[in-house]
C-alpha cells in the first residue's frame, strides 16, 4: 500500500504570484519578490559567503525539478540549477487571501480560507484597548508591553530587561493574522506563558486572528536573549475537514512532524514529534523508515522562515538550504516502492525584501516516487488531492489530481 510524505519548506517561495501587487510589507508591494531567486543571485554574485561560498548549490532538489518550478512560476532565471528534472515538478498558487502560515497550510491541505482574517494596524498601540486590558488582566498585571507591529528578537533584545523586571508579558503583532506573547521562561514561568495564551486564544479566535504564539525566551540584559525551541501556536481550528482528516477517516495513521499539530490544532494527527529542524530531519528519516503502510506524514521545516527569511539574512537562507539538499539525498534513497515525497512551500519570505514579514509567492511542488514530467501552474489545493489519490483516499476539496 502507498505512503506519503508531504514536506512544507517553510516560506521557500518562488515567485511569480499573479496577484502580488495586491499584497504589501509596509507600503511597498511584493510583485518581485521571489524568495529562491534573490538568494541565488546573492549567492552567484558572491553576496552571501558568511558561513558557505559560492553559488547556491542544491544538487538534489535540482534532481526533482526546482529550477525548472522556478522558472515554470517567474521566468527568472536560477543561476546554477538548470539540469533535466529527475522528478514530477510544477508550482503551486494560492488563493486565500492571506501569506500566513495558517491560510498556506489550510489550503495545502485542501481548505481555502472561508473567511478574511482579522489583521492589527501597523501603528503603536496596535492592539485595541480592550484587547490590551484582556490580556493583561488574563496575565494578572496591570499592562502589556510592546502592543506594536515587531520583529521577535528585535523586541525581546529592547524590552526583556523591563519584561523582567515588571512581569509584564511582551505583546506584539506583524503582517499575518497573529498575536504574539514573549516571556522570560525563569522568570514569568513557560508554563505559565502557555498558559496565558492558551485561555486567551479562544477570544482572538473568536475575533478572527488566526493564532495565538508563545514566543519563551532566556537570557538577561548582560548576556543577550535568546528564543528558545518551546514556542507553541495556538491556532483556529478548520472549519471543515482537511487532508488529515480525510486519511484519519479512511483509517489509515497520521503522522505530524514540526508545527504541523499547532497549526492544525491536532485534528485528524495521531502522533506528533516536534523540535528544532535538525531534530525534524531525524524524525522524518525514522518515519519513512517506520511509518505503516498507507499513512501520511506530515511535516514543517520552519527555520528557513523564522530563523532567515524574517530577519532578512541571505547567507543564512542560503546555508540552511543547502543543508536541506544534503540531508534531503540522505533520505532520497529511503523511499521504498510506491511512496511518494512532495516537497513545497506555504509562502516566500525573500530575505532581499523590504520589511521583515512574508512575500506572496508561488511555491515548488516537487515530487519524488511518482514518475517524472511537469505538472505545471496548480492551485495549493491540489496538492491536498493528489497526495489523497496517491493514497487512494477520497477528496473532500475542491482540488483536483494532478499526478
Amino acid at each position: 500500500m502507498a505512503r506519503a510524505f508531504l514536506v512544507v519548506m517553510d516560506s521557500v517561495g518562488i515567485g511569480g504570484a499573479p496577484d502580488s501587487s495586491t499584497f504589501f510589507n509596509g507600503d511597498l508591494p511584493d510583485l518581485g519578490a521571489n524568495t529562491l531567486a534573490h538568494i541565488a543571485q546573492a549567492c552567484a554574485a558572491g553576496q552571501a559567503e558568511e558561513g558557505r561560498s559560492g553559488p547556491l548549490n542544491l544538487p538534489n532538489l535540482e534532481r526533482l525539478g526546482l529550477g525548472a518550478a522556478m522558472r515554470l512560476a517567474s521566468a527568472v532565471p536560477f543561476p546554477g540549477l538548470d539540469g533535466t528534472p529527475q522528478g514530477r515538478w510544477g508550482c503551486a498558487a494560492e488563493i486565500s487571501r492571506g501569506k500566513d502560515t495558517p491560510s498556506g497550510h489550510w489550503e495545502l491541505a485542501g481548505l481555502p480560507v472561508p473567511w478574511d482574517w482579522c489583521f492589527f494596524p501597523d501603528t503603536q498601540p496596535a492592539f485595541p484597548a480592550e484587547l490590551s486590558a484582556y490580556v493583561a488582566q488574563a496575565a494578572g498585571c496591570d499592562r502589556i508591553l510592546g502592543d506594536c507591529h515587531a520583529p521577535g528578537t528585535a523586541i525581546i533584545e529592547r524590552l526583556g530587561a523591563e519584561h523582567m523586571q515588571s512581569g509584564r508579558p511582551i505583546v506584539y503583532t506583524s503582517a499575518d493574522s497573529v498575536m504574539q506573547i514573549a516571556a522570560h521562561e525563569e522568570t514569568f514561568g513557560l508554563e505559565c506563558l502557555l498558559d496565558l495564551c492558551q485561555r486567551i486564544a479562544p477570544h482572538l479566535h473568536a475575533m478572527k486572528v488566526g493564532r495565538v504564539i508563545a514566543r519563551p525566551f532566556v537570557g538577561s540584559a548582560a548576556e543577550g536573549f535568546r528564543r528558545t525551541t518551546n514556542r507553541r501556536d495556538y491556532a483556529i481550528q478548520p472549519p471543515a475537514p482537511v487532508l488529515t482528516n480525510w486519511v484519519q477517516e479512511a483509517g489509515r495513521q497520521v503522522h505530524a512532524i514540526g508545527k504541523i499539530g499547532d497549526i492544525f490544532s491536532m485534528t485528524g494527527i495521531d502522533t506528533l514529534k516536534k523540535g528544532s529542524d535538525a531534530t525534524l530531519m531525524q524524525h522524518l528519516a525514522q518515519a519513512i523508515d517506520k511509518a505503516e503502510e498507507g499513512s501520511l506524514t506530515f511535516a514543517n521545516f520552519v527555520e528557513f522562515d523564522s530563523l532567515y527569511g524574517h530577519r532578512r539574512d541571505v547567507a543564512g537562507y542560503a546555508r540552511a538550504l543547502e543543508w536541506f539538499d544534503a540531508e534531503l539525498g540522505k533520505l532520497l534513497p529511503l523511499l521504498r516502492q510506491g511512496d511518494m515525497l512532495l516537497l513545497t512551500a506555504d509562502h516566500g519570505n525573500d530575505p532581499s525584501w523590504p520589511g521583515t514579514d512574508h512575500t506572496r509567492e508561488q511555491v515548488p511542488v516537487l515530487i519524488a516516487g511518482c514518475g517524472t514530467g511537469c505538472i505545471g501552474n496548480c492551485g495549493f489545493v491540489d496538492v491536498a488531492a493528489s497526495v489523497a489519490a496517491h493514497l487512494g483516499v477520497a477528496s473532500q476539496g475542491p482540488g483536483r489530481s494532478f499526478l
